[in-house]
This record gives C-alpha cells, sequence and structure tokens, in this order.
C-alpha cells in the first residue's frame, strides 16, 4: 500500500430524486478533488435514496445506463475515483444494492451488497462475488450497511489482499451520537482482527420517504483506533489521509498482526 487521501461523504440522498442525487455527487466530489482526494466515498444507496417500499422498484437503474454515464463525466472531470450507490435492475428484473466503483476511464467494478438486512429480503437480491478493487498502491473492498455485521466478510477480504474496506451505509433512525457508538462497538473489531483500514459513511436527514438518517463518518486504523469522524444532522465532508506506515507497522508486528496465524483447518462445525 502507498500513502492516500480519501475522502468520506455524508449527504442527503432523497428517493427517486436521481437528478437531484446526481447533482450532489458532483458538488461534492468537486470539493474532495479540491481537497486533494484520490478516493471519494458516497454512502449507500445515495443515487436512487433508500427506502423498503416495493416502489423502489420504478427508480432502480440499468448497469451501465445513463446514470452510470453521468457518474463517468464527473470522474472524468474531478480526476477522482467514485464510490456511488444505487438500486440497481438487471437484465432479469432482479433488484441488487450495488456499489460502483467509477473512474475517469468508466466504471470499474461493481458490489453488490451480499448480507440482506430482514426488513430489505422482500425486495434485494443478495450479491454472491466477494469482489475487490484496485488502485496503484491500493487494494480495497466494499462492503454495505449490514454486511459489516459478519465478521467472516471481513477476514475474506482481508485474506484476498485488501488494505482498505469501505463500508457505505444507508442507516437510519437514532442520533449521530448513537451511531458512532454502534460502530465503535463492531467496526472496531473489523479492523483490528484483521490488520486493515475501515472507512465508514452513512446518509443524513429526511429521504422524503418516511426514513430519518443520522449523518456520520468514521476512519479507523489497522489497529482498531479512531483515527477521524464526524457526526452531524448536516452534510459533510471527510478528508483523511491514509498511512502506508500504520498498515506495515501492524502487518510487520509478531503479536499485533492476527490473520498469518489462523487455523482454518479446526474451523470446522
Amino acid at each position: 500500500m502507498r500513502d492516500i487521501r480519501i475522502a468520506l461523504v455524508i449527504v442527503n440522498c432523497p428517493v427517486a430524486a436521481v437528478g437531484e442525487n446526481l447533482a450532489s455527487v458532483e458538488r461534492l466530489a468537486g470539493g474532495a478533488a479540491r481537497e486533494g482526494a484520490e478516493i471519494v466515498c458516497f454512502p449507500e444507496l445515495n443515487l436512487t435514496g433508500y427506502c423498503v417500499a416495493r416502489d423502489v422498484a420504478k427508480t432502480a437503474l440499468p448497469v451501465p445506463g445513463p446514470a452510470t454515464e453521468e457518474m463517468v463525466r464527473i470522474a472524468r472531470s474531478t480526476s477522482l475515483t467514485i464510490l456511488a450507490g444505487l438500486a440497481e435492475k438487471d437484465s432479469d428484473g432482479r433488484l441488487y444494492a450495488t456499489h460502483l466503483v467509477v473512474t475517469p476511464l468508466g466504471v470499474s467494478g461493481f458490489y453488490r451488497k451480499i448480507h440482506i438486512a430482514p426488513p430489505e429480503r422482500f425486495l434485494f437480491s443478495p450479491g454472491g462475488q466477494v469482489s475487490l478493487h484496485s488502485l496503484p498502491g491500493l487494494t480495497f473492498g466494499i462492503q454495505l450497511c449490514y454486511d459489516s455485521h459478519f465478521p467472516e466478510l471481513s477476514t475474506c477480504m482481508a485474506l484476498k489482499g485488501c488494505d482498505l474496506i469501505l463500508m457505505p451505509h444507508a442507516s437510519p433512525r437514532g442520533t449521530p451520537e448513537d451511531k458512532m457508538a454502534s460502530w465503535m462497538r463492531h467496526l472496531t473489531a473489523r479492523a483490528f482482527d484483521n490488520g486493515v483500514f475501515i472507512a465508514a459513511c452513512n446518509q443524513v436527514g429526511d429521504n422524503r420517504h418516511g426514513l430519518n438518517f443520522p449523518g456520520v463518518a468514521m476512519v479507523f486504523g489497522p489497529s482498531g483506533e479512531v483515527l477521524q469522524h464526524i457526526g452531524s444532522d448536516k452534510e459533510g465532508l471527510l478528508v483523511v489521509d491514509l498511512k502506508a506506515a500504520q498498515l506495515s507497522d501492524v502487518r510487520r508486528h509478531r503479536m499485533r498482526y492476527f490473520l498469518p496465524h489462523r487455523r482454518p483447518d479446526i474451523y470446522t462445525l
């Protein structure tokens, strides 16, 4: 891994307001670029908004499609890698909670949410692939909201070689303080147990469809420590420098890097 500056976005994402949400992406990606970030990560389903009503299918988007073309244009104009989410409808009509990896050259990859929360199961299909993504000097994974509660997924990504796991959320209810307390319970463990950086962000405010989101963004180092955070009821941008030395210090330490000492040969039920 090399040193890299990332940006995490807290933003309001009204349901079915794709044009409005794309305008927010362009505005906030521009801010991230001015801060010198190379990657900017938006919350889960930021383009289509998040809800679990059946009519979300009416605003689901194809990949590729007009929205992805607009995302590529924004990535090209800002020279950023942009991570953005949408309700995706595939050619067979299945819906996925999908997060795109968009570079100035095009859509380089995507992640479909693997663990579907109980209120979402009648609507979204689960993804079936643990994919990693690469930039020069960085390998990263993406998990979406409920995914972060399953330790095996983070360990799988770490074993595949990721340095950073980005965790966009669309997590409603509670205050920013409540959400930070929740993340402190499990995201610290995902970072500490696997020796990776963890970066999470959430939607904020009224989605115009009955849900309200507490805006939070947090970054954890590979020892489980909080590097930076913001919690607010307003839009925000958290810009953080991830240092390669922080990762190598953990991974060269004979006691603080646990993955090489796993015993998968006896982890059977």
